[in-house]
């Protein structure tokens, strides 16, 4: 099937970019911005589906948002008919351990300027708006935010962090091994059924604004503005119905916000 670029940049709300460090930086902090992440199909026990028509279907059609294979993959998709030369990666989720676990985070290693950037717009967390270059150890300033890729003998693997309150906080790591499709699909069962997947056991929204970025786990909302963070209790399926479409501006069934607020307690 040929991909609807119109239809996704008008979802992001950008006209169409060039395929330039430029517009790679465009598309990824657009798309952030525009398309919330969110595993409420995992959340309710259903195995999302990572097929480029089921991806359209669910962002583009449906105003939902998805977790990094669905985000990703779309994003993929639009980059490859941009004309990026895209790689993927599996990277495994660390956030703040010395370790990460299974590779089941999707991002990409892309081509634009002469060099490659590491891009992603499919990662629940603190992550960078824009694309970091991929070079060792170098420290990137994106706003009032540091980054590093930071390479790690040890392991061999490329560690990507962030500076919080003077200190670097992993994020996830990376190799370049080759991913298959095959990957991807264990990588997405892993993620949405393993009884210790982050993603299979807790409900996680997020989404940057204008103002930083807001942030949805269970039953507690959080908006960061800098190095602050405010945080409050969802108390009530009302209030919750209310977050989610309007906060994170995703389209979500009343059976959907009941079965969430089944699984959260809430009334």
């Amino acid at each position: 099937m040929k991909f609807e670029l119109d239809r996704y940049l008008n979802r992001i709300k950008i006209n169409e970019p060039k395929p330039s460090v430029e517009g790679l930086a465009k598309i990824q902090a657009a798309q952030l911005n525009a398309i919330a992440f969110e595993n409420v199909d995992s959340f309710l026990r259903s195995i999302p589906n990572l097929e480029p028509s089921a991806l359209i279907e669910k962002i583009l059609d449906k105003g939902r948002g998805g977790y990094c294979f669905e985000l990703n993959g779309l994003l993929g998709l639009a980059l490859q008919e941009l004309g990026f030369d895209v790689e993927p990666i599996l990277a495994r989720v660390r956030m703040g351990r010395s370790e990460g676990g299974p590779r089941h985070h999707l991002a990409y290693l892309v081509q634009a300027g002469g060099e490659p950037w590491l891009v992603d717009a499919g990662f629940g967390g603190p992550a960078p708006l824009q694309p970091l270059r991929l070079v060792n150890d170098q420290e990137q300033q994106q706003g009032h935010e540091t980054f590093r890729i930071r390479h790690e003998p040890n392991s061999g693997d490329r560690v990507v962090e962030k500076r919080l309150n003077g200190d670097w906080f992993s994020l996830y790591s990376f190799d370049r091994a080759t991913v298959r499709s095959c990957d991807l699909d264990a990588a997405n069962m892993l993620c949405s059924t393993w009884s210790e997947s982050l993603l299979a056991q807790n409900l996680l929204l997020c989404r940057y604004t204008e103002l930083g970025r807001i942030q949805l786990f269970n039953n507690s909302f959080s908006e960061f503005r800098g190095d602050d963070q405010i945080c409050r209790l969802i108390e009530s399926v009302e209030e919750l119905s209310a977050i989610i479409r309007d906060n994170f501006g995703l389209t979500v069934s009343d059976s959907e916000l009941s079965g969430i607020g089944n699984r959260l307690g809430l009334t």
